[in-house]
């Protein structure tokens, strides 16, 4: 039986820290969303019903490349200080791509690098 390949993602609802969980090893990679402040200004500048439907489409975006790599893992757990994890949670659930993947939903705060990665090593070990 192979190895089950686990991942944690740290997120909110502009950036995602994805943890890859090895014994031995973290590695850590980011996906940003590209509803950014001047995208925001320049929508909103036209009018705030565009305004929302251009972050609309921005985070459907975002969570969709989150979804990609997902894919490729069996466990995962989501979280952060948003609800930005039970809305990618939401979409996930609604996708039959998904039904095989453990997806976990945890409440956490801003964390540093070294505390992302003890994060996930203390959940994946526990």
């Amino acid at each position: 039986m192979k190895p089950l390949k686990k991942l944690g993602i740290w997120m909110d609802h502009s950036d995602a820290h994805l943890v890859e969980y090895k014994p031995n090893e973290m590695k850590t990679r980011f996906i940003s969303s590209d509803f950014t402040h001047e995208v925001k200004e320049e929508s909103l500048s036209k009018s705030e019903s565009k305004m929302h439907n251009k972050e609309q489409q921005e985070q459907s975006y975002y969570y969709k490349k989150l979804g990609e790599v997902i894919k490729a893992y069996d466990d995962i757990v989501l979280f952060g200080p948003t609800d930005a994890k039970v809305e990618l949670q939401n979409m996930l659930h609604e996708d039959h791509h998904f039904d095989n993947i453990k997806i976990h939903v945890e409440q956490s705060d801003k964390l540093t690098n070294n505390q992302l990665h003890a994060y996930v090593k203390d959940y994946f070990e526990a």
